[in-house]
C-alpha cells in the first residue's frame, strides 16, 4: 500500500500592523523586509533600486509579457516560486479572478503580503514547495519562473506540475548554461554508440555539487536542449520561445507522466 506524502502547504495570515501612511513609513517598512530580490513599484517606492540586474524582473518581463493573453478574466492562476509576487501582481493587473503565490520561504512571503496590501490586491499567498502543489487543484495558468535549477528533483517537480495543476497554460523559465544549439536525438542508440553524447547539442543537465554564483540552493542548470527534452518528457507542447529561456507551453493530452506512488496518493486523495 502506497504511503501519501503529507502536504505541508499552509495560508500565511494577514500582517496585522496597520499600513504605512507616508511614503517615508512605507520606505522604513520596506528597509525593514529587505533584502528584496525583485524590484517592485510600491506607491513610488522601489524595493530593490540596486539590483545587480538592473529593474528584475520588470525589465526581464517586458521581452514575453506579450506572449501571455493580455486578459485573464475568468482565469485561475498559480505563482510557483512567487518570491514577492511580481507576477502575482501582473496577473491580478490583467484580470485573473484567483491568484495563488507559492513559495518556500517564509521571508519572501512576508514581502509578498505587505506588497499585495499596499497595492491593494486580493492575492492569497501559500507557504510550501514545489513538491505539494499536486494538493493546490488545478489551475488555468502556471507560472514556473526560476525554479527548476533550485531543486533537487527538478522532473519530478515539471512531472507534478503536468498531472495535477496546469490546466491551459505554463510559463516555464530556468537560466541556461552550455551551447544554445539543440542536437536532433533519435529514438533510440545501440548501447556501443556513444557519439551522440560528444554532440553539443544533446540534453545535458548541469549538477551543482556545492554553489553556483554564491548560491548553495542551485542544483541542476539544463543547456536549452535538456529544458525542451524535460518539457516534452514531463508531458507538454513548447507553444512559443519568446526569450532564450522562456517557454510557454500547454498540456499534451498524449503524454501523462508517472509519478512515485506517494505523490499519486497524494493528488488522488
Amino acid at each position: 500500500m502506497a504511503i501519501a506524502r503529507r502536504s505541508n502547504v499552509h495560508q500565511l495570515a494577514a500582517r496585522a500592523a496597520p499600513l504605512p501612511s507616508s511614503l517615508a513609513e512605507l520606505q522604513a517598512v520596506i528597509d525593514e523586509l529587505g533584502p528584496w530580490f525583485q524590484n517592485l513599484d510600491l506607491n513610488g517606492v522601489a524595493t530593490a533600486p540596486s539590483h545587480y540586474l538592473g529593474d528584475y524582473p520588470g525589465t526581464f518581463f517586458a521581452g514575453f509579457a506579450s506572449a501571455l493573453p493580455a486578459d485573464l478574466s475568468g482565469w485561475s492562476v498559480l505563482d510557483v516560486g512567487c518570491n514577492a509576487g511580481f507576477y502575482s501582481f501582473e496577473a491580478k493587473r490583467r484580470g485573473a479572478a484567483l491568484v495563488v503565490g507559492l513559495d518556500a520561504d517564509p521571508h519572501y512571503l512576508k514581502q509578498a503580503l505587505f506588497a499585495s496590501q499596499v497595492l491593494g490586491m486580493d492575492i492569497a499567498w501559500r507557504q510550501g514547495d514545489v513538491y505539494d502543489v499536486g494538493t493546490l487543484g488545478r489551475f488555468d495558468l502556471v507560472i514556473f519562473t526560476g525554479v527548476l535549477y533550485h531543486l533537487r528533483h527538478p522532473l519530478l517537480a515539471l512531472d507534478l506540475l503536468r498531472r495535477a495543476v496546469v490546466g491551459r497554460l505554463l510559463v516555464f523559465q530556468s537560466m541556461l548554461r552550455g551551447p544554445g544549439e539543440v542536437a536532433q536525438v533519435e529514438p533510440d542508440y545501440e548501447f556501443e554508440n556513444r557519439v551522440p553524447f560528444d554532440h553539443p547539442g544533446f540534453p545535458r543537465l548541469h549538477f551543482v555539487e556545492r554553489r553556483y554564483a554564491q548560491d548553495e540552493s542551485n542544483w541542476w542548470i539544463p543547456n536549452r536542449a535538456c529544458a525542451e527534452a524535460m518539457l516534452r518528457s514531463a508531458g507538454f507542447v513548447i507553444l512559443s520561445h519568446p526569450d532564450p529561456e522562456v517557454y510557454i507551453c500547454t498540456p499534451n493530452p498524449e503524454v501523462m507522466p508517472p509519478l512515485p506512488p506517494a505523490f499519486e496518493v497524494q493528488i488522488h486523495g
